[in-house]
C-alpha cells in the first residue's frame, strides 16, 4: 500500500482505448479467443487501465488482434446504459447480449457498482460456459477474481487524516448510494471513528448535481475533513469533487492517486493499474 501526497504532475489523458481494426482483420479475430472487457467508465478515460490490462495479457502469452479479439462494453457512468465498441463503430447494448460475445472471458472492473447493476446476476444466469474475471471478495460458479481491499482500507484512511488533523472532530464522508458493497463497510468505519474521538456524517452522491449538493451541506454544517469512498463513479468525477475541495480549503483523503494526480490533497489503496495488469495475467490462464 502507498500513501500518496499532492504533487504538480497532472495525469494527462492519452486519449482512444484501442487501435480499431481493419475490416480484412475481422475474419481472423472471428476464429481467435474472444475476452469481454466490461467496465462502468468510457474509453478515453480508462486508458491507462485498458494499456494496464493488455500489459497483463501480453505476459500471460496474448495479444490482442493476435491470438486474441478484445470486445469493450462501457456504460460511461450510466450503470443501465451500456455501449458497445468494436472497431471503427458502436451500437446499443445491454449486459443480457453477452452470450452474443462468444466469450472465453467476461472481465468485469468495478465489481460493486457492476453487480449491483445485475450485470454479474445476468451472466450467471445465462452465460454458462463463460469463465467470469471480476474484481470480487465473494467468487462463486463460474466467477473468480482479484480484490482489492478497499473496504477494509477505510479504517486506515480515517487513522491518516486523524494524524494529519489531529484536533478534528467531525469528519464527513462522500459515498455513491448505488454501491451496495461500500454501504457494508460503514459499521467498521464508525467503530474506528469511535476510537479515535471522530464524530461521523455521511453525504450522498449519485450524479454530478447531487455532488455539488453534497458539498454545500458538508461545508454549511462546516466539517473538518472529507473522506471519500471507494466508488468507481466518484472515481469518474474526481475533478469535481477534488475540485470542490480546493474551493472550499476542506482536507480530504481518497482511495486511489488518481485523485491526487488531479490535485487531491492524499490518498491511500492499492494501485488500480497494477491490479488490471495482474487480473490480465491471471485471466490470461482460463
Amino acid at each position: 500500500m502507498t500513501v500518496t501526497i499532492r504533487r504538480r504532475e497532472l495525469l494527462v489523458a492519452l486519449g482512444g482505448a484501442a487501435a480499431a481494426w481493419p475490416l480484412a482483420a475481422r475474419a481472423q479475430q472471428a476464429a481467435m479467443p474472444v475476452i469481454g472487457f466490461l467496465s462502468i467508465a468510457s474509453p478515453e478515460t480508462w486508458v491507462d487501465y485498458v494499456s494496464s490490462f493488455k500489459h497483463g495479457l501480453g505476459q500471460a502469452g496474448f495479444f490482442e488482434g493476435q491470438n486474441v479479439a478484445l470486445e469493450y462494453r462501457w456504460a460511461a457512468g450510466r450503470l443501465q446504459s451500456v455501449t458497445c465498441s468494436r472497431g471503427r463503430t458502436g451500437r446499443p447494448s445491454g449486459f443480457g447480449d453477452c452470450n452474443l460475445w462468444r466469450c472465453e472471458v467476461c472481465a468485469c472492473s468495478e465489481s460493486g457498482d457492476i453487480e449491483h447493476s445485475n450485470c454479474i446476476h445476468v451472466w450467471r444466469r445465462r452465460s454458462g460456459r463463460i469463465r467470469i474475471g471480476s474484481k470480487l471478495n465473494e467468487p462463486g460458479g463460474n466467477i473468480t477474481g482479484l480484490t482489492m481491499i478497499a473496504g477494509l482500507l477505510e479504517p486506515k484512511r480515517l487513522e491518516i487524516l486523524h494524524e494529519l488533523l489531529p484536533g478534528m472532530s467531525l469528519v464527513y464522508l462522500l459515498l455513491n448510494p448505488n454501491n451496495a458493497g461500500v454501504a457494508q463497510d460503514l459499521p467498521t468505519i464508525i467503530g474506528a471513528a469511535g476510537l479515535l474521538g471522530i464524530r461521523l456524517e455521511v453525504v450522498k452522491a449519485s450524479n454530478e448535481s447531487e455532488i455539488d449538493v453534497a458539498f454545500s451541506i458538508v461545508t454549511r454544517e462546516r466539517a473538518q475533513a472529507l473522506m471519500v469512498m471507494n466508488d468507481a463513479f466518484l472515481q469518474l468525477r474526481r475533478n469535481q469533487i477534488t475540485g470542490l475541495c480546493t474551493r472550499h480549503r476542506l482536507p480530504a483523503i481518497y482511495p486511489w492517486r488518481e485523485y491526487v494526480e488531479v490535485g487531491g490533497l492524499i490518498s491511500y489503496g492499492a494501485s488500480i493499474r497494477e491490479t488490471f495488469r495482474q487480473s490480465a495475467s491471471m485471466w490470461g490462464k482460463f
